[in-house]
């Protein structure tokens, strides 16, 4: 029996990911958590865990800052990422952060299915566009230095944000911040990529395939 935990601010989300797994006879979902904080603290909790299903976009804190202290306090529990957004903006960054898989939300049930049997048999999971990124990172500069100085984790989960017209209301309810804390960020997101208005932000994006 594999036995899972899911992290994710979305009730909705989890309610129907638990429901699919749930009907795999060999899966077992033990418990969830919606913000960083209770998912570490129920995760100290289950001892015999095999992987969590982790989302990127957490409130306050971000997947990232929760894999850290996974990798410091459960180094032997595997975790998949999940994101909305795309492979190119997170999938390297995760298998590099630790992750053992990155999946989209939008991707088949079979394929998550998928990639969690294969990851709880001890190999990573990885879609034939993040291969195909990971062998192509190996030509250059480690990690890409000049590009990933540009943006740190919280930044490029703001720009996500902004690049699909959230407001920076939506966004500071939405990460438990100040709306003026969002301003400065967003101000520092359109300085690192060199535009001046969230309008040139999304045609960078889209020139760059970071969004659909």
């Amino acid at each position: 029996m594999i036995k899972l935990m899911i992290i994710d601010d979305h009730p909705m989300f989890r309610s129907g990911l638990k429901k699919m797994l749930h009907d795999e006879p060999d899966f077992a979902v033990v418990d969830e958590a919606g913000d960083w904080a209770d998912g570490l603290a129920r995760l100290r909790s289950h001892a015999d865990l095999d992987i969590v299903l982790l989302d990127i976009n957490l409130p306050a804190r971000s997947g990232f800052d929760l894999l850290e202290a996974i990798q410091a306090e459960l180094p032997e529990l595997k975790v998949i990422m999940l994101s909305m957004y795309s492979q190119q903006q997170y999938a390297l960054r995760a298998l590099r952060a630790g992750a053992h898989g990155y999946v989209a939300k939008d991707m088949e049930a079979a394929d998550l299915i998928g990639a969690v049997r294969l990851v709880a048999k001890g190999q990573k999971y990885m879609t034939p566009a993040v291969t195909e990124m990971l062998i192509s990172s190996l030509h250059g500069p480690d990690d890409n230095p000049g590009e990933q100085k540009k943006l740190s984790i919280r930044e490029s989960q703001i720009f996500d944000m902004l690049v699909r017209g959230e407001s920076l209301t939506m966004i500071a309810a939405k990460l438990s911040i100040s709306v003026k804390t969002v301003s400065t960020y967003r101000s520092r997101i359109l300085e690192k990529r060199g535009v001046s208005s969230n309008a040139e932000l999304i045609q960078y994006a889209v020139r760059n395939k970071l969004i659909d």
